[in-house]
């Protein structure tokens, strides 16, 4: 049985022990949501540093056999190579870096890094003992992720998928036009609704505020368009989605709008599971990444 350990940064750095697939203990959370997350506008070397004083302080001085992190962007070969929403880690040699600070602490595992919604991907899979099957999940949280296990080869920026030809629609991070975080973004709400908190477009929809009700329609519509795009590309079958404004997320229009959008009868066998608890997902799936990659059998 190996010791891991998972690293999220996604809205907060949170960090815990992984055996056996499971988390084991409680995480250790920094930073949250609210404060903008932990590691917005910090620089690359104290962002290595402090992710790697988190990592020591959860191995307690044992052993560690393999460490996986989660970062927001297009992850590889070690490199982040595009972060919109942490934008001072493009082009960081992030493993290297990493690894740097970990040996200073007197930690020597192998590292390896993975996009933030992809490690929530292989945190359902090992969780629900599916690691035999194709995960997909939607995150929706500052930004928007897509994260699909087994990984292939690809960009797979879900987030960033077109689903507007309206000009007026610039309100991703990238500073793409028409994008699905630009719509469905924590962020990116803020940015459209000057006047009001994203929470408190939901409620003010339920209220019958018709800007407001207009404005959830189009969140609603975005991830339909988004969905019904993979499905068209990879095929129908299940679809997780989680993350903090998950809660918002109301099935019964999401599946009207997407059954507006797929229509090919062998493609209509889909369905959506929301699913709480996203950070310890992502630790444990990010644990579970950097062991198979390190320990392959």
């Amino acid at each position: 049985m190996r010791r891991t350990i998972g690293v999220t940064t996604a809205e907060h750095v949170a960090v815990g022990v992984v055996e056996n697939r499971k988390l084991v203990g409680p995480a250790r959370v920094l930073g949250d949501r609210e404060s903008g997350g932990a590691l917005e506008g910090m620089p690359t070397d104290l962002i290595a540093h402090t992710i790697s004083r988190a990592i020591a302080d959860a191995a307690q001085g044992q052993k560690v056999e393999a460490i996986g992190i989660g970062f927001p962007g297009i992850i590889r070969n070690g490199v982040i190579e595009e972060s919109p929403n942490l934008p001072q880690l493009k082009g960081a040699l992030m493993c290297d870096a990493l690894g740097s600070a970990l040996r200073g602490l007197n930690i020597e595992a192998p590292i390896h890094i993975y996009n933030d919604a992809d490690i929530v991907a292989a945190g359902l899979a090992a969780t629900r003992g599916q690691l035999d099957r194709i995960i997909r999940v939607w995150t929706l949280s500052n930004g928007i992720g897509f994260g699909r296990y087994p990984q292939i080869d690809g960009i797979w920026e879900g987030g960033h998928m077109v689903i507007s030809l309206d000009p007026a629609e610039n309100y991703c991070g990238c500073g793409g036009r028409g994008h699905l975080e630009g719509v469905m973004g924590h962020r990116s709400m803020r940015l459209r609704f000057l006047d009001m908190e994203p929470d408190e477009v939901f409620e003010n929809a339920e209220s019958g505020d018709q800007r407001c009700v207009e404005f959830v329609r189009l969140w609603h519509r975005a991830l339909a368009a988004a969905t019904a795009n993979t499905i068209h590309m990879d095929g129908p079958g299940k679809f997780f989605v989680t993350g903090h404004n998950a809660r918002h997320l109301s099935l019964p229009m999401l599946n009207g709008y997407l059954h507006e959008m797929v229509k090919m009868s062998p493609l209509q066998n889909y369905v959506f599971e929301v699913v709480p608890g996203e950070h310890e997902i992502a630790i444990v799936g990010a644990a579970v990444n950097a062991e198979l990659a390190a320990y392959p059998s």
